[in-house]
């Protein structure tokens, strides 16, 4: 009996080591290549537009760089690639592109390239509007102007027939359509028939109108703590109306400028328009057409819908803190209070402590009325101590405006009491009354931070009647300020102020109705108010004013961009007197979010001094 002995040799352990060592590099190696993926690069031969249209839609271009694309998967990404090109170059409306793309293995990395010769594009052939149901359907109705909606259609005979055009063109051929009389008309068919070897494409879009639509009354949602009146006495739509969007969409803005409302919402109820649609409908109506009630419902004659007014209302009582500083009066505390509904009224308060000013105002303002003024009243207390002069003025005044932000009148009367004090001179005191009558036109492409348009206001007025009146005296002022765009990144901006007082006397005039100049929305380069009549050491106010100014804007990088000015003006008693002082210098500028902010360094060639000006907003 013998042990037959196993017919292998043992390996030393170093060996079996480095087997199983190399092996494991193998495999970590091996996943290391399929978690990075093939590398290739991709290029593209083709117009720019196009060019730029497969860099972003390609899969070719979109799998660069994925770990899990390996060389067959390349391949098959590369011949699957003309068909996508083709499909993505037919929505810029080319359909009998040329292209090939190939796999270039030759260099020392892998290349894709795509070759694109997208041929001539298809031109629309012909285009067939057809509009159902925009007849007019009662004797006071305004005809539908069809032709016109058929000359407003973007995507015309001879241009190229793109995806993109096409369904712009759908979408605002329905909005015109909506807005006005018709706002549950349907898009119920649309077809674009393109030929590719005649190039050509024949698009037809059928319209219908659905009901036409009246406005009714108003409905009214979210209103809680102010009267209904500070909505209703807004509204210009009267019952019967025929629905127009711009109308309700005026509505809205005057309702959201009342200061009542965080957040404001009008339309026309369309839930309520479904229901009256469908009962107004016949049974044999509803059954002809199931799927498509609106021409039937058009059939059947005006259905009206009540105006919805969403509201979302404001807390009724505000108060609000502020510390600032003005290079004109110094620095600035300032308190306010507002309450929407005191008695019916809003209430606006404020009290404003300043280095060179301090005003205390309270002023009441009815719900705005059916015929669109704003009325108000109220009173103030302001002391000012300008250039040796100190003036304490007490007011009580009564105002009604009207209009909008472009075109706003108002009408003001006061009852005013003046103390002034001048140094070495004794006190004195006057009483006025005056009326004064206000016209601001705005024509500008954006109120907050305009650069092209214009803006102009004109007061005229004054105390006539020897009522409560020490000095009778008219008064006369003007301003304007014009924004000319000056090639593409700079603007001209020019301003003019004027003003005149008549009277017999000067003394007896309030100092608040004379003028003076300097400043930063006056003369820059001159103290505020620095520039006026000299008058036993003080500089107090004059009958004349003249000021004017010229400023170029450089926007080099907007909103950003620096200035260069020239100002010039002056108050005195007399034309003769009227020698206008001038003001230069350069300025920062940035159109912020709240307005425009200004930084002004100005040389007064009269005072021979250096100034620096500091103003927020766009301020007429």
């Amino acid at each position: 009996m013998f042990l037959a002995r196993p017919n292998h040799r043992s390996l030393p352990a170093p060996r079996i080591l480095a087997q199983i060592g190399v092996t494991v590099f193998t495999m970590l190696a091996s996943a290391s290549a399929y978690a990075q993926g093939v590398s290739y690069t991709v290029r593209i031969d083709a117009p720019r537009p196009l060019e730029e249209l497969l860099q972003d839609n390609l899969d070719l271009v979109r799998w660069r760089g994925n770990p899990r694309l390996d060389r067959d998967q390349l391949q098959r990404l590369v011949k699957n690639t003309p068909d996508q090109v083709r499909t993505l170059v037919a929505t810029e409306g080319y359909y009998s592109p040329n292209v090939t793309a190939a796999l270039n293995t030759s260099g020392a990395a892998l290349e894709a390239r795509v070759m694109v010769d997208p041929g001539q594009p298809v031109l629309v052939g012909d285009v067939d509007l057809v509009l159902q149901g925009f007849e007019p359907l009662a004797p006071t109705s305004v005809k539908f102007d069809a032709d016109a909606l058929r000359r407003r259609w973007s995507l015309g005979v001879g241009q190229r027939f793109r995806q993109a055009d096409w369904e712009v063109a759908k979408r605002n051929l329905l909005r015109q359509v909506m807005q006005t009389r018709y706002p549950r008309a349907q898009l119920v068919e649309s077809n674009a028939t393109v030929d590719p070897d005649m190039r050509r494409a024949l698009l037809r879009v059928v319209v219908d109108s659905g009901p036409e639509v009246q406005l009714g009354g108003l409905r009214i949602e979210g209103l809680k703590r102010y009267p209904p009146t500070v909505i209703t006495n807004l509204n210009q739509i009267k019952p019967g109306d025929e629905y127009d969007e711009a109308t309700l969409q005026a509505f809205q803005a005057r309702l959201q400028d009342t200061g009542y409302f965080s957040g404001v919402e009008v339309s026309a109820d369309m839930s309520a328009l479904l229901d009256e649609s469908i009962e107004t409908m016949t049974d044999e109506q509803k059954g002809a057409a199931p799927n498509a009630p609106a021409a039937a419902a058009a059939a059947a004659g005006p259905v009206t819908t009540p105006v919805l007014v969403r509201v979302t209302e404001n807390k009724q009582r505000n108060v609000a803190a502020g510390l600032g500083y003005s290079t004109n009066t110094g620095n600035r505390a300032q308190l306010t209070y507002d309450d929407l509904n005191v008695r019916g009224l809003r209430l606006k308060s404020k009290l404003i402590f300043e280095t060179l000013r301090q005003t205390a105002r309270a002023d009441f303002y009815f719900p705005t009325t059916p015929k669109g003024y704003n009325d108000s009243f109220g009173g103030g207390f302001e002391r000012n101590d300008l250039r040796g002069e100190r003036t304490n003025v007490t007011t009580v005044a009564a105002r009604r405006s009207w209009g909008s932000p472009l075109l706003e009148r108002s009408l003001t009367v006061e009852v005013l009491h003046e103390k002034r004090q001048v140094d070495d001179l004794p006190e004195t005191s006057s009483k006025s009354v005056p009326l004064t009558y206000s016209i601001t036109r705005r024509a500008l492409d954006n109120l907050l931070s305009p650069t092209s348009g214009y803006v102009f206001n004109a007061q005229f007025g004054g105390a006539v009647l020897p009522v409560l009146t020490d000095e009778r005296f008219l008064r006369a002022t003007g301003r304007f300020v014009n924004f000319r765009p000056i090639g593409p990144a700079g603007t001209l901006v020019l301003r003019a102020e004027a003003g005149a007082v008549v009277s017999k006397r000067k003394l007896g005039v309030p100092s608040t109705f004379l003028f003076r100049a300097g400043g930063d929305q006056s003369v820059r380069g001159y103290a505020y108010q620095e520039l006026g009549v000299l008058e036993s050491g003080a500089i107090v106010p004059g009958r004349y004013l003249l000021t004017g100014s010229a400023e170029y804007q450089y926007w080099f990088r907007p909103p950003y961009g620096v200035a260069v000015f020239v100002d010039a003006g002056n108050a005195a008693d007399s034309l003769r007197d009227l020698r206008p002082k001038a003001g230069y210098g350069i300025g920062a500028r940035w159109r912020s979010p709240v307005g425009p902010i200004n930084v002004d360094v100005a040389y007064g060639q009269a005072a021979k001094q250096v100034r620096l000006h500091f103003s927020l907003g766009f301020t007429f």
